[in-house]
Formats: C-alpha cells, sequence, structure tokens
C-alpha cells in the first residue's frame, strides 16, 4: 500500500470529496467510492462520507495498492509536436481515449506516450501520469502532458489561474445571428444524468466561452471558440444550450446532420478540434505555443459544405 496526501486550495473550496479526490489524484469517482467504503480515503485523519464538502487547507490522504494498475506502453503511432525532459505536447487524433479507464484498458493516448515518451510523470494518478488536461474522446487537437513532477503542478496551476492560451474551431448546428459574442453561462452536473454537464443548474462553476464566425454554410456555422475557463464539456455544453449544439455530439444536442439545399451531410462524430495551446514553460519560462490544422474527417465535411452551398 502507498499514502498520497494532496492538499485542497482555494479552489477547490466546497467541492464534493468524491468529485475533488478524483481531480486531485487522477482516480475515477468510482473508486475513489471504493476506497471511501473501504476506510482507505480519510480527510484530515477521519473518514469522510462521499458528500463531504471540502475545505480549504483539508489534507486528503489516499491509501493505493500500485500493483493494482499500471501503465501499459503500446507501439502505437502518436504526432508529438514538441517533447524536453519536461512536457510533451502531442496532437490527438479524434477516436484516442486520453487514458485508460472503464471500457478502455488499452489503446490510449497515455499508452503511446509511455512508449515513445522518454519519461513519465509520477504524479496525477498511475494510468494518467503527468495529465494536466484532457480532450474528449471524439474531439482532437493539441495537449500537454507534463513529464516531471514539479512541472504537472506548474501546469495544474497555469490551467487554474487561466493563463493558458485554447483556441478551438468549431461547427455548430444552424446559423449563429451575431459574428461573435460570449457564452457566460455557469456549469454544474446535470442532475437528470451524472454522466452529463448542464447549464441548468442552482449554483454551477463559473464558465466563458468567446467565439466568432469564421464560415457560415447552409444548415450549420465554421466557428473559432476561445475558453475563459476550463470547464468539462464546456464548449459542447454552452453552445447546445444557445440551441446551436456542436454536430456530431450525440451528448448534447444530437445534431448529427444538417440538410443543406442539395443534399444532406451526416457528421460521425462531434466537429471539435482544439487548434491551438499555449503555456509558458515551467522550466525554462518561456511562453510557447502550439497550433495543429484540422483532422481530416473535419476538414472534408467542412469541404462538403461548401459543394453544397446555394
Amino acid at each position: 500500500m502507498d499514502k498520497r496526501d494532496f492538499q485542497i486550495g482555494e479552489s477547490g473550496r466546497g467541492q464534493r470529496i468524491d468529485i475533488a479526490a478524483s481531480e486531485i489524484a487522477g482516480i475515477t469517482r468510482s473508486q475513489i467510492h471504493r476506497l471511501i467504503e473501504k476506510g482507505l480515503l480519510t480527510v484530515n485523519g477521519r473518514p469522510v462520507k462521499p458528500n463531504y464538502k471540502t475545505q480549504v487547507d483539508d489534507i486528503i490522504s489516499i491509501m493505493v495498492q500500485l500493483e493494482e494498475e499500471r501503465l501499459v506502453p503500446e507501439n502505437i503511432p502518436l504526432e508529438i509536436l514538441y517533447i524536453d525532459d519536461y512536457v510533451a505536447v502531442v496532437n490527438k487524433p479524434p477516436s484516442m481515449v486520453v487514458y485508460p479507464g472503464a471500457g478502455h484498458d488499452r489503446g490510449t493516448l497515455m499508452n503511446a506516450l509511455a512508449f515513445h515518451g522518454k519519461k513519465l510523470a509520477s504524479v496525477g494518478g498511475p494510468l494518467r501520469p503527468g495529465v494536466v488536461h484532457r480532450l474528449d474522446k471524439d474531439t482532437s487537437g493539441v495537449m500537454v502532458v507534463a513529464l516531471d513532477d514539479r512541472v504537472y503542478h506548474d501546469l495544474v496551476e497555469q490551467f487554474r489561474e487561466r493563463t493558458i492560451t485554447r483556441k478551438y474551431i468549431v461547427l455548430v448546428n444552424g446559423p449563429l445571428r451575431k459574428d461573435s459574442g460570449e457564452i457566460s453561462l455557469r456549469i454544474g452536473r446535470s442532475q437528470s444524468d451524472r454522466k452529463k454537464m448542464s447549464t441548468k443548474v442552482r449554483k454551477g462553476k463559473e464558465a466563458v466561452t468567446r467565439w466568432k464566425v469564421l464560415e457560415r454554410f447552409d444548415g450549420a456555422t465554421l466557428i473559432e471558440a476561445r475558453l475563459g475557463t476550463g470547464r468539462t464539456h464546456q464548449i459542447r455544453v454552452h453552445f447546445a444550450a444557445l440551441g446551436h449544439p456542436v454536430l456530431g455530439d450525440r451528448t448534447y444536442g444530437k445534431k448529427t446532420s444538417v440538410e443543406t439545399n442539395r443534399r444532406k451531410v451526416t457528421f460521425p462524430r462531434q466537429m471539435l478540434h482544439a487548434a491551438l495551446l499555449g503555456f509558458v514553460h515551467p522550466v525554462t519560462g518561456r511562453y510557447m505555443e502550439f497550433k495543429t490544422g484540422l483532422p481530416a474527417d473535419m476538414a472534408e465535411k467542412i469541404v462538403e459544405l461548401r459543394q453544397h452551398e446555394n
């Protein structure tokens, strides 16, 4: 057994312990619940229930069996945009899960990075070491992974302080009236489906998405979205709340096709791509920015929409 201690900062105040511990320790909520039931998770040395609300300076102690979970290196093709002894920046393809979990024990980005990378950090969880943020399975684009423990905590703080630059290219359903705008709707866990997020919540967390139109089509709009915050499924939830869900998103909005002037265009996955990521290198102090072009399937759908314009 291995004991790990984590301290709650100001940004973690008032969270349920199962959510806070999952985020800070890199362990799934179901695993956290099992640890709580077995008395292997304590707060300030005392056992708690899953609905305990965290306070600033709480010390979460978790006992884990390291041999239970190991990240298996796999020789999977992976586009590495940049790598040194401290960070790796990769271009995640669509349909690839970031780290192993229920139903996806192999074939993930982290399995690939464990094979191709120089080394991995030890913090963040045994199956997602160094993962400071993630992209959904069907979202493509730029991700940064920490390869060093000190760098991991620095990057986590940059995300927390909102100094990370993130730009997404998105295809949404229908015509947006304005050429640009800002969505400021709080986001929290859906009360009707705990696997989903929602803007229809009593409390929720502040969430800000700024956007501008890049191109208009018959039945769809191509936009650039910049995140002011980084909530789970933020872009998908925000645009669904506006009545313009991300095309191909089978969870929010469920608009998997549009009727153009000439024919129907279908979208096999959500049309969401992380096109740019910028951060300050925790060791060199240099601001670094990485860009990636659209994946082939999304680029093809844009061409198809253009071909069927009026």
